[in-house]
Protein backbone atom coordinates (compact mmCIF):
# COMPACT_ATOMS: atom_id res chain seq x y z
CA UNK A 1 0.00 0.00 0.00
CA UNK A 2 1.28 3.88 -1.00
CA UNK A 3 0.56 6.80 0.95
CA UNK A 4 0.28 9.51 -1.20
CA UNK A 5 1.28 13.39 1.07
CA UNK A 6 -0.02 16.74 0.06
CA UNK A 7 0.77 19.53 1.61
CA UNK A 8 -0.77 23.53 0.95
CA UNK A 9 -1.38 27.00 2.87
CA UNK A 10 -3.98 29.07 2.83
CA UNK A 11 -5.52 31.95 4.97
CA UNK A 12 -7.51 30.84 7.60
CA UNK A 13 -10.46 32.78 6.83
CA UNK A 14 -10.47 30.63 3.06
CA UNK A 15 -9.58 27.25 5.09
CA UNK A 16 -13.12 26.23 4.95
CA UNK A 17 -14.03 27.40 1.35
CA UNK A 18 -11.11 25.59 0.43
CA UNK A 19 -11.94 22.43 1.96
CA UNK A 20 -15.42 22.20 0.20
CA UNK A 21 -13.50 23.51 -2.85
CA UNK A 22 -11.30 20.00 -2.48
CA UNK A 23 -14.53 18.06 -1.97
CA UNK A 24 -15.39 18.73 -5.17
CA UNK A 25 -11.89 18.72 -7.26
CA UNK A 26 -9.15 16.46 -5.45
CA UNK A 27 -11.03 14.30 -3.21
CA UNK A 28 -13.65 13.22 -5.89
CA UNK A 29 -10.94 12.44 -8.29
CA UNK A 30 -9.69 10.24 -5.39
CA UNK A 31 -12.90 8.89 -5.16
CA UNK A 32 -13.59 7.65 -8.57
CA UNK A 33 -10.23 5.73 -9.05
CA UNK A 34 -9.91 2.31 -8.90
CA UNK A 35 -7.40 1.75 -6.29
CA UNK A 36 -7.12 4.50 -3.76
CA UNK A 37 -8.50 3.27 -0.29
CA UNK A 38 -9.45 6.96 1.16
CA UNK A 39 -7.99 10.12 2.33
CA UNK A 40 -7.68 12.03 5.53
CA UNK A 41 -7.85 15.95 5.45
CA UNK A 42 -5.50 17.35 8.51
CA UNK A 43 -5.76 20.93 9.07
CA UNK A 44 -3.94 23.19 11.34
CA UNK A 45 -3.83 26.74 12.05
CA UNK A 46 -0.86 28.64 12.30
CA UNK A 47 -2.22 32.72 12.66
CA UNK A 48 -3.28 33.72 10.06
CA UNK A 49 -2.77 30.93 7.81
CA UNK A 50 -4.12 27.65 7.82
CA UNK A 51 -2.27 24.47 6.92
CA UNK A 52 -3.99 21.60 4.85
CA UNK A 53 -2.38 18.32 4.56
CA UNK A 54 -4.32 15.25 2.36
CA UNK A 55 -3.09 11.43 3.19
CA UNK A 56 -4.44 9.20 0.60
CA UNK A 57 -3.89 5.40 0.65
CA UNK A 58 -3.28 3.52 -2.44
CA UNK A 59 -3.20 -0.10 -3.78
CA UNK A 60 -0.17 0.53 -5.53
CA UNK A 61 1.89 3.10 -7.20
CA UNK A 62 0.11 2.00 -10.52
CA UNK A 63 -3.44 3.40 -8.82
CA UNK A 64 -1.72 6.15 -7.93
CA UNK A 65 -0.48 6.96 -11.80
CA UNK A 66 -4.57 6.40 -12.51
CA UNK A 67 -5.03 9.89 -10.57
CA UNK A 68 -2.14 11.71 -10.92
CA UNK A 69 -0.66 11.03 -14.17
CA UNK A 70 2.95 9.73 -15.61
CA UNK A 71 4.74 11.92 -13.43
CA UNK A 72 3.14 10.65 -10.12
CA UNK A 73 5.33 12.73 -7.90
CA UNK A 74 4.06 15.89 -9.77
CA UNK A 75 1.24 17.95 -7.23
CA UNK A 76 -2.30 17.57 -9.23
CA UNK A 77 -3.70 21.37 -9.01
CA UNK A 78 -7.12 22.42 -10.29
CA UNK A 79 -7.86 26.12 -11.50
CA UNK A 80 -9.33 27.58 -8.96
CA UNK A 81 -7.12 26.02 -6.51
CA UNK A 82 -4.98 29.45 -7.46
CA UNK A 83 -7.74 31.61 -5.49
CA UNK A 84 -7.25 29.30 -2.24
CA UNK A 85 -3.30 28.52 -1.85
CA UNK A 86 -0.48 31.38 -1.10
CA UNK A 87 1.54 28.54 -2.85
CA UNK A 88 1.89 25.86 -5.66
CA UNK A 89 4.24 23.55 -4.16
CA UNK A 90 5.12 21.63 -6.79
CA UNK A 91 5.70 17.72 -5.46
CA UNK A 92 3.97 15.41 -3.52
CA UNK A 93 5.53 12.29 -1.04
CA UNK A 94 4.77 8.43 -1.56
CA UNK A 95 5.33 6.48 1.35
CA UNK A 96 5.22 2.61 1.41
CA UNK A 97 2.77 1.66 3.88
CA UNK A 98 5.57 -0.62 6.13
CA UNK A 99 2.83 -1.20 8.79
CA UNK A 100 -0.72 -0.05 9.47
CA UNK A 101 -2.72 -0.76 13.13
CA UNK A 102 -6.05 -0.35 12.99
CA UNK A 103 -7.71 -0.47 16.59
CA UNK A 104 -9.87 -3.74 17.76
CA UNK A 105 -13.79 -3.86 15.78
CA UNK A 106 -16.25 -1.80 17.65
CA UNK A 107 -17.84 -4.75 19.32
CA UNK A 108 -14.41 -6.62 20.59
CA UNK A 109 -13.69 -2.51 22.02
CA UNK A 110 -17.37 -2.58 23.70
CA UNK A 111 -16.49 -2.35 27.50
CA UNK A 112 -18.10 -4.90 29.25
CA UNK A 113 -20.61 -4.09 31.60
CA UNK A 114 -19.95 -6.83 34.15
CA UNK A 115 -16.32 -5.97 34.08
CA UNK A 116 -15.24 -5.18 38.23
CA UNK A 117 -18.41 -6.92 39.47
CA UNK A 118 -17.08 -10.62 39.50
Amino acid sequence: MIARIWRGITLAEKADAYIAHLHETGLRGYASTPGNRGVSVLRRLQGEHSEIVLISLWDSMEAVRAFAGEQPDRSVYYPEDENYLLEMEPLVRHYEVAEQILPPSDSAATPDPNAGHR
